[in-house]
């Protein structure tokens, strides 16, 4: 690929990233046309790119910073631990102190390993369950994202001509050349169909070592999953002898608990965590009840799941991550998640007012902007043909032109650095967008 035509620095950039990077990016999503931009700097709520421009990030590095960018008390915590040393072959006090932190916020919290991304959280949660129960298979919600593992990405991309029947969808892989065997120890069942998913699991019961959800899951609309449809897999879970296990990694800024809070009468037996716990550094940690937990305490015999990782609880990241919990305090959820409520009512204000086709999905501090005249209730329903997927790249740009970053289905995750102002700039930036946009 050649961009010898484009002049800017970071065209020059990526044409250099091209030879060295495939695609010339590490991570698909900073992918733009005809080229990513770079950042050179960001403070708050704001993020200069090397062209010198500055936009407002509601994006937050995928959900991660809670705070926005470069807070002075983490920035003034890393630094004195990196004046300390940055990893070392023996425990520390901070993490210590960091897991009796995060179990005192959540109830379901009785032990906790930490690890360094939501990936490895997922993967370790799901391997815990295995090692516990004695059993090969999991569950998981059609389209959800669970990161990087083979049996955690099942059916996270599958499509019309290959996701099967609706009331039994088919195990799809990812990533060509996944093993036959991961496909068939994953069981797919639909979002918020409570009966249809008892009668799935009940097929597989006996084999069965936990059922993975996402309380609010991204790909499937990021719509929060109902009461009903969570406390009827919490009831199965129990009467089969099977792990009900959340992936709380991006949804864990929601609440002061996590989203798991949502379902009062559900507490999950193991939860993933991952993103805003590491206050902007690689982070993940595995939570819950500790006798599942146990599972990989090396002081047991045998030990069921050897568990280690070299920058697993390293001091910079549980330093970061517990002075950046400590400001998500009850009060700063509570203002952000006005501050949600107020984009959301904004923004739906201003699809009345235009009459565009679009909706909004969300809760906590995140939302999501749907080219469909009604919020999706599961993942074949947000799945965007052509036509909304132009829709959503026109209005992406849109806001991009305009000053405002958003994640690339078009949500928000918000931060404590931001204020009224600045919601205010994305709904009336999002009317402008939904005027350009063709009717019907």
């Amino acid at each position: 690929m050649s961009l010898s035509g484009l002049t800017s620095k970071s065209a020059a950039l990526y044409e250099r990233a091209m030879r060295t990077l495939p695609g010339g990016v590490s991570r698909n999503t900073v992918l733009r046309s005809p080229h990513p931009l770079y950042a050179d700097h960001a403070s708050g709520c704001r993020v200069t790119d090397i062209e010198g421009v500055t936009r407002v990030d509601f994006s937050n590095n995928m959900a991660s910073l809670v705070h926005g960018h470069a807070h002075p008390e983490v920035v003034a915590a890393v630094t004195a631990q990196l004046a300390r040393g940055s990893a070392f072959a023996l425990a520390t006090e901070v993490e210590v102190e960091y897991a009796e932190y995060l179990c005192s916020r959540c109830p379901s919290f009785e032990k906790l390993r930490f690890v360094n991304s939501g990936t490895e959280a997922v993967m370790g949660m799901l391997k815990a369950s295995r090692a516990f129960t004695g059993r090969p298979k999991i569950a998981k919600i059609e389209g959800a994202y669970h990161g990087l593992y083979d049996y955690a990405e099942v059916s996270q991309t599958a499509r019309p001509e290959t996701w099967g029947d609706p009331l039994r969808p088919h195990s799809v892989p990812v990533a060509r050349g996944t093993p036959k065997n991961a496909l068939v120890d994953v069981v797919v069942i639909p979002f918020n169909q409570p009966d249809r998913a008892r009668e799935l699991l009940d097929e597989v019961a006996d084999e069965l070592a936990c059922v993975l959800l996402d309380p609010m899951p991204h790909r499937v609309g990021l719509q929060p999953a109902d009461a009903e449809f969570v406390q009827a897999l919490r009831d199965w879970t129990q009467a089969n002898d099977v792990l009900l296990v959340f992936d709380e990694v991006v949804t864990f800024r929601s609440e002061f608990a996590g989203a798991q809070s949502w379902y009062p009468g559900v507490r999950p037996d193991l939860t993933a965590v991952g993103k805003a716990s590491g206050g902007g550094f690689p982070v993940g940690a595995i939570a819950g009840r500790a006798d599942v937990m146990d599972v990989m305490n090396p002081l047991r015999e045998p030990v069921l799941f050897p568990h280690s990782g070299t920058f697993s609880a390293n001091p910079v990241t549980m330093v970061a991550g517990m002075t950046a919990m400590r400001l998500f305090d009850e009060a700063a959820i509570a203002r952000l998640n006005g501050l949600q409520a107020r984009a959301v009512a904004g923004i739906e204000a201003a699809i009345e007012r235009t009459g565009a086709r679009a909706c909004v999905a969300g809760g906590g501090s995140m939302f999501r902007v749907h080219f469909k005249p009604t919020v999706p209730r599961d993942y074949r329903e947000a799945f965007m043909g052509p036509e909304e997927n132009a829709r959503l790249k026109t209005m992406l740009d849109h806001l991009f032109d305009g000053g405002a970053m958003m994640i690339n289905t078009c949500s928000a995750a918000l931060s404590t650095a931001m204020g009224e102002a600045e919601i205010d700039q994305l709904v009336e930036l999002m009317e402008s967008g939904f005027r350009k946009l063709p009717r019907g």
